[in-house]
């Protein structure tokens, strides 16, 4: 199987050289790679339908006998029309029209049952479909593959050359899941799999493909993150000889939660215990990690070591350095800062600080990460805001010292599921508990017929010397650029005793940091954002977000914005506008208007998008899933984490001749993410 698996695409017939670049681009540069480029959905030939049974303008396939081929006709432009028509079993007319195809005249057979796929629509009492594709009665596909496209490569064009790479596999091919394995979790073998799940013969039998493919992509997955997680405990860590963190809890101004204590001490323990701590601490918006992040960094530094903690821009980094100075300048600790943005002189001055030791907690963005920032003796890494880092670049951060401590911390609550999968090399602590006197904020969903009443009262609020956001979609095609700033200047006329400004994704790096620190600093009353400012700095003069098509995000995304808000001692308040009427986005309203706890909101939101928009884009720094549907696949991750740590245990190295597929596809995985699980 191997030696298949590893030649190149032009291995078969019809991809030469022009062609094998195209399939290059999506993905599957070899026979093997190509085999497990899998159909995105299926065209369902299986259980055609009558003419008038048939969805209307959904793609399906219905059973008629060709009554008639017409002679071609001609357009104004020259486009070549063949009309066709067929009637169903019940007598019910289909018109089916070709385009530029002379040879349907000879593929077509009066008075032959076919079956057609393509939309239905009716016209004029007329039931049509245009360019259909269609196979004799008996002769169908059943379920037909629709892959991933590219321009120059269709779906039929790699669905040709899957075909030839299938018959082509040889009689037994090498399982990479063992035998023992497939027969407890009840799994088919990989050449069954790949064969229905490419050429299924029916729906029950491209499930069973299906699962058995999303068990081992699951497992590979998690045996990566374990491994991972494995190596780190193998090395040598700087353990904390004393716990400081009483100490600490006296020189805060305000008392800590119960759940900072609980974060702050396992995190401690974790440092204590002679292996490297890797830790993900997860708050709801406004749940106080900042402090436990200083008090884990004020043992650190009690015990002797340094502390470096990376935001992921420099306004957040910024904000951090001002938020830890006045934490920690109590304890007489002084506090770095490294951005991209500085000034060369300063970036050295500080460089020359860390190395020499003078600097025990250095914050910055990744310019953490260049080589030539070295630390004295760091003992502590923390990473904020970890979805938009990723696996590498947190293990990158902790190769500045080997056995580092790490400390990784997220606003986004994410469903314990769904973090053991994106975070299944990390120990969680969850923060679920907000510190006393914050005010919940007020949410209101309205449509579109109450917009003014809505910017009268922001206008209301800006008089009072508050501040308000309002979050505008991407116009379609994505210009984010044109619908902020329009939205920006139709309101300046509606609002013209306003300081308003706009703020987009195409803005470059240091104008979004102006705009930003304008609007900390009180000389913006309106900021018009995509949710760019999702994650961004805290004004707590703000205390108002309108969110502008609410029913366009996800109640994870509508909750990350209505944290930007109620921040201070203000009421706080979050207007949703949609005119949307589905069910699903109802739900989604009534939720957030009625729930303000992130962990039961995220929840939520799995349940009704699923996991695959959960971050929206791809955030998470892991590799992307083919085929498990974290969704549909909670039940089989679950199985997939028991296997992998049984497998860990019994052979860390995966050196088994029955677990060295396994092995070869951990390191594939992770050496295409850039992580450090794909390396020996």
């Amino acid at each position: 199987m191997s030696s298949l698996f590893a030649q190149p695409i032009q291995k078969l017939k019809g991809v030469g050289g022009k062609r094998a670049e195209l399939f290059r681009k999506l993905g599957a540069p070899t026979v093997g790679a190509l085999l497990y480029l899998y159909p995105r959905a299926y065209e369902d030939w299986s259980n055609p339908y009558t003419v008038l049974q048939a969805p209307t303008d959904v793609p399906c396939a219905v059973r008629a006998t060709v009554e008639s081929i017409h002679a071609p006709v001609f357009t104004h432009s020259g486009m070549m029309l063949i009309h066709v028509r067929a009637v169903d079993d019940e007598g019910t007319s289909l018109e089916l029209t070709f385009f530029n195809n002379s040879y349907i005249q000879n593929l077509l057979s009066s008075g032959t049952c076919y079956l057609f796929y393509g939309k239905v629509n009716r016209s004029y009492g007329k039931y049509q479909m245009a360019a259909p594709a269609f196979a004799k009665d008996g002769q169908h596909p059943g379920l037909r593959p629709i892959y991933p496209q590219t321009k120059g490569l269709s779906s039929r064009i790699i669905e040709s050359a899957v075909k030839e790479a299938l018959h082509l596999l040889p009689d037994t091919i090498r399982d990479p899941i063992p035998q023992e394995i497939r027969q407890q979790y009840s799994l088919c073998e990989l050449r069954y799999a790949l064969e229905n799940i490419h050429q299924p013969k029916d729906k029950e039998s491209m499930e069973i493909a299906r699962r058995r493919l999303a068990f081992e992509e699951l497992l590979v997955l998690q045996l990566g993150l374990l491994a991972m997680k494995n190596r780190i405990r193998e090395k040598s860590s700087f353990p904390i000889q004393q716990n400081f963190l009483e100490n600490f809890w006296e020189l805060l101004p305000f008392s800590p939660t119960n759940a900072q204590k609980r974060a702050a001490e396992e995190a401690v323990q974790d440092m204590q215990s002679g292996f490297p701590m890797n830790r993900l601490i997860q708050g709801d918006v406004g749940s106080g990690k900042t402090a436990v992040a200083a008090a884990c960094c004020y043992t650190v530094i009690r015990n002797g070591m340094q502390a470096a903690f990376m935001a992921p821009t420099d306004i957040l980094a910024h904000q951090h350095y001002t938020s830890l100075t006045k934490l920690l300048e109590a304890a007489g600790i002084r506090v770095g800062l490294l951005t991209g943005s500085m000034k060369a002189k300063e970036k050295a001055a500080v460089k020359a600080d860390i190395a020499n030791g003078s600097i025990p907690l250095l914050v910055g963005t990744h310019a953490l990460l260049t080589p030539d920032v070295q630390f004295q003796r760091l003992g502590l890494v923390i990473t904020d805001e970890q979805h938009r880092f990723g696996v590498n670049q947190r293990a990158a951060l902790a190769e500045k010292s080997k056995g580092t401590h790490v400390l990784v911390m997220s606003a986004t609550p994410i469903p314990r599921t769904l973090a053991l999968m994106i975070y299944g090399d990390l120990d969680i602590s969850v923060m679920n508990e907000l510190p006393p006197g914050r005010q919940k904020i007020q949410t209101f969903c309205i449509d579109t017929g109450k917009r003014m009443r809505a910017l009268h009262f922001l206008q209301k609020h800006v008089h009072e010397g508050r501040q308000a956001y309002i979050i505008c979609p991407a116009i379609e095609g994505g210009n984010d650029k044109a619908s902020v700033t329009e939205y920006a200047q139709h309101l300046q006329e509606v609002l013209p005793d306003c300081r308003i400004a706009a703020l987009h994704g195409r803005m470059k790096a240091k104008d979004k940091d102006s705009i930003m620190e304008q609007f900390s600093a009180g000389k913006i009353d309106i900021l018009v954002s995509t949710t760019v400012v999702e994650v961004g700095v805290d004004v707590p003069n703000a205390v108002d977000m309108l969110i502008e098509n609410a029913e366009q995000y996800g109640l994870s995304q509508l909750h990350q914005l209505r944290g930007r808000v109620g921040r201070g001692s203000y009421q706080s308040y979050c207007i949703l506008i949609t005119n949307a009427q589905n069910d699903n986005a109802r739900a989604r309203m009534k939720v957030m208007c009625e729930t303000s706890n992130g962990f039961t909101i995220a929840e939520e939101d799995l349940k009704l998008r699923g996991p695959g928009d959960f971050f929206g884009q791809r955030q998470h720094g892991l590799p992307e899933l083919k085929i498990a549907d974290m969704n549909s696949d909670l039940a089989v991750l679950k199985n997939a984490q028991e296997v992998a740590k049984k497998l860990l245990q019994q052979d860390p190295p995966l050196e088994e001749p029955a677990h060295r597929g396994l092995r070869a596809e951990v390191r594939q995985l992770f050496a295409e993410s850039g992580s450090p699980a794909g390396s020996d």
